[in-house]
């Protein structure tokens, strides 16, 4: 029996391993060559005479109504320009990112064929940590200042989002923006379909970034990854005890589901969690959904939490 059960787990590895090599065979013989403007650099090496030029070529950063004393203030101002510095120093050679882009988007291309390679433009904003990678249809934004390593001087956040100012958190965001444009909006505002809804959004980080391990894909450290899979147990009877998962209560959703320094079960065990410790939940239920359904990924994100929950046979291990 036991001789049995070892082959049968060995078989299905092995199939899962070959599956993965053949869609990877696949994606690595998409052409795909993703086009990368540096819109920091052309900003902060323009002659402020030729401010002109510039805004006729990217007007979409240069919204009406602001008086062009603005840009160059902007472009001359010393704290601009040594920000400027710090990302140049960071990224002076570009290559290692716009490899990582050509792969994200040959996965993206693979799993959705219709959708078009946009132009990648790098910018330096206003330290928006909210919107660090923007997709936008034929454009992906990202604002290099908020990717310069957690330690960076000039980071005044607090821990838990400066954990993640990182360059290993581009492609996690960009996916991010992405899967707002093709995840079926919340209808329901109970705390499963939160839930779910963010665990879509990391199961398309497992398929788009294979090679990102679940902390990055989280934006938790190590440890705060093993807290959840020490804890995943524990958390799922508090949330059935407690008759969480449907209700409406909108306290729920800033205590397990948005960004905080941890979660608030208002236990002891408080300090020790993570925040967002709902969406890994939900993570796990769309796994076991996908691991238990054969089901297209198109499908998948159109279909609601209640049903992907029921048909998920999710079970937290012990």
């Amino acid at each position: 029996m036991k001789i049995h059960l070892f082959l049968t787990v060995f078989c299905l590895f092995f199939l899962s391993c070959d599956k993965k090599q053949t869609i990877e065979n696949a994606v690595d013989k998409i052409p795909v060559e993703v086009e990368v403007v540096r819109f920091d650099k052309i900003f902060f090496e323009t002659p402020p005479q030729d401010l002109r030029k510039i805004k006729e070529k990217f007007p979409y950063f240069f919204p009406g109504g602001n008086d062009d004393s603005i840009w160059i203030d902007k472009m001359q101002n010393p704290l601009w320009r040594e920000l400027y510095g710090e990302v140049q120093k960071k990224y002076v050679d570009f290559k290692p990112v716009k490899e990582e882009l050509n792969l994200l988007f040959k996965h993206i291309k693979y799993y959705f064929p219709k959708t078009k390679t946009p132009k990648v433009i790098t910018i330096i904003s206003e330290m928006d940590y909210n919107n660090k990678a923007i997709y936008a249809d034929s454009l992906v934004i990202i604002s290099l200042e908020l990717y310069l390593g957690n330690e960076h001087k000039f980071y005044q956040f607090p821990n838990y989002i400066k954990q993640n100012l990182e360059q290993g958190q581009i492609m996690p965001d960009i996916v991010s923006s992405f899967s707002i444009r093709k995840i079926a909006p919340v209808l329901d505002k109970n705390l499963l379909s939160q839930m779910v809804y963010f665990g879509k959004q990391l199961y398309l980080k497992d398929l788009l970034l294979p090679d990102y391990n679940d902390a990055d894909k989280m934006g938790y450290t190590a440890e705060q990854i093993k807290w959840c899979q020490e804890n995943e147990s524990y958390m799922w009877r508090y949330f059935i005890e407690k008759e969480m998962l449907y209700s409406d209560d909108q306290k729920l959703q800033p205590r397990f589901i948005n960004a905080a320094p941890f979660s608030k079960f208002y236990l002891e065990i408080d300090n020790d969690s993570p925040g967002r410790v709902g969406a890994w939940i939900g993570w796990q239920i769309v796994r076991s959904y996908m691991k238990n359904n054969d089901v297209p990924i198109a499908d998948l994100l159109k279909t609601d939490a209640k049903e992907i929950f029921e048909k998920s046979k999710y079970k937290p291990k012990k």
